[in-house]
């Protein structure tokens, strides 16, 4: 039976991280509209969208406030370069968030998304250096297991082989500390959670190699595409006091935990840490369009702000930077923030997700549960006592994903892990009904 969507899709459409070829036997769900955190397909079904339609849909979909400001946004002015222009709603997003990150926070550079907002931090670290008379500072300290985008440099500091093996020529050199992977200590130890020793690791490539060094990027509290793995505050503390001590810029990813998502509005914030640069996407705009910001101090802006002859200038720029309709968004959604009291209103939701995932810890296929804020993962594993894990060609997640689609819930795991990470709207027992639709398919899991 044809179809009029699917049949062009598979005839013109590449999909991103999807092997095409199961499209054959797994054809896309057409989706057709969205409500909080419901989405429906052609056919009549709802799902609810567990997974915040890839961790950006903070607020639900379809949100009338954000609506009816994107509305009022394109009636007024859809686009306009960036570069020697200015409009109100880029203004005042900066304005807001310039208040709401830390303290040391002073500038607002945007860009498209969190990948790019990624390429400008480490662009920015290492012409900052060749301003203050250090050009030899061109290097980049990262993590294993980190993730940090799908573009070149974005790519050379991820530490995600699966991602990023295959590009390995175009990418350049990196130095990668150990993962803060309590579940699977670096150092061989029984530390889940993790309690930070293996800082170590760190400490040794800075202060060995600090001297060429422009700066470490990290995802704090919680490395994402990498499995979810959720580490220690006191990590992420030792880690910004390293990078002090050795003069090395401390880069925070918070394309996935800003926003909300681990509790506070920052996870900076919740470690109590001052970045020299921060980089946001996702939760900027709610879901709604693309956009991202790389936040810096004013040292970093003023080692920039020069005459022209200098050629200080920061030469790059891309065409929908600071989009009026983006901004508008964005800047409506840090109203609801403000106004509904979302971090608040989180709170229980933040304990029902808590208390279902601790839940899953004693089932045999669960090797580990691990839970922050609005995020929630299990870790599945072969053999629970020696934490053997999948294969990756036996798709374990594969079952888990369908079985929630039968169950009118989205679920995408992450290879071995499988996690929730739901809008701010859902309803307390719709997330209850996801936790438990998850564990009627882990217990129903063979691990044979």
């Amino acid at each position: 039976m044809t179809h009029p969507v699917l049949d062009k899709d598979r005839r013109y459409v590449w999909h991103p991280f999807t092997q095409m070829k199961d499209h054959e036997r797994h054809p896309p769900f057409v989706i057709t509209r969205g409500e909080g955190v419901y989405l429906y397909d052609d056919k009549g079904n709802k799902y609810i969208d567990a997974v915040s339609s890839w961790w950006v849909n903070i607020h639900g979909h379809s949100h009338p406030r954000l609506n009816r400001a994107l509305r009022e946004q394109a009636d007024a002015l859809e686009q306009v370069i960036f570069s020697g222009f200015t409009h109100a709603p880029g203004v005042e997003l900066a304005e807001r968030l310039v208040k709401i990150l830390p303290k040391n926070i002073k500038k607002i550079f945007y860009s498209d998304d969190g990948s790019t907002a990624v390429e400008v931090a480490l662009k920015m670290a290492l012409q900052y250096w060749r301003h203050k008379g250090r050009p030899e500072k061109t290097k980049f300290a990262s993590l294993e297991n980190g993730y940090h985008g799908d573009t070149v440099g974005a790519m050379s500091v991820g530490g995600v082989e699966l991602f990023h093996e295959t590009f390995r020529p175009l990418l350049f050199e990196t130095r990668r500390a150990a993962s803060p992977y309590g579940y699977r200590c670096p150092l061989g130890k029984e530390c889940s959670p993790c309690d930070a020793e293996c800082i170590s690791s760190l400490e040794n490539i800075l202060r060995e190699h600090h001297k060429e060094t422009a700066a470490f990027i990290v995802e704090p509290l919680i490395q994402a595409a990498g499995g979810m793995i959720v580490y220690p505050e006191e990590y992420l503390q030792k880690a910004a006091g390293l990078c002090k001590r050795y003069e090395v810029l401390l880069i925070c990813d918070e394309v996935m935990t800003g926003f909300g998502r681990t509790g506070e509005m920052f996870a900076s914030e919740r470690a109590g840490i001052l970045p020299d640069m921060m980089c946001l996407s996702k939760g900027l705009t709610a879901g709604y369009l693309p956009m991202a910001a790389t936040a810096v101090t004013e040292e970093i802006y003023g080692a920039f702000y020069d005459d022209y002859e200098t050629l200080k200038t920061f030469f790059h720029g891309h065409s929908f930077t600071g989009n009026p309709l983006a901004a508008a968004v964005g800047v409506e959604s840090l109203k609801i923030f403000e106004e509904e009291n979302v971090l608040e209103r989180n709170k229980p939701l933040q304990e029902i997700l808590r208390d279902g995932f601790e839940s899953f810890r004693d089932l045999p296929c669960v090797g580990d549960a691990r839970t922050l804020g609005m995020v929630g993962a299990v870790e599945l594993v072969k053999n629970k006592k020696t934490k053997e894990p999948f294969d990756y060609r036996e798709r374990v997640g594969l079952p888990i994903y369908e079985g929630g689609l039968r169950e009118g819930v989205i679920l995408r795991p992450l290879g071995n892990v499988v996690y929730v990470m739901p809008p701010y709207v859902i309803k307390q027992e719709e997330l209850k009904h996801v936790i438990e639709v998850l564990g009627r398919l882990l217990r129903g899991f063979s691990v044979s």
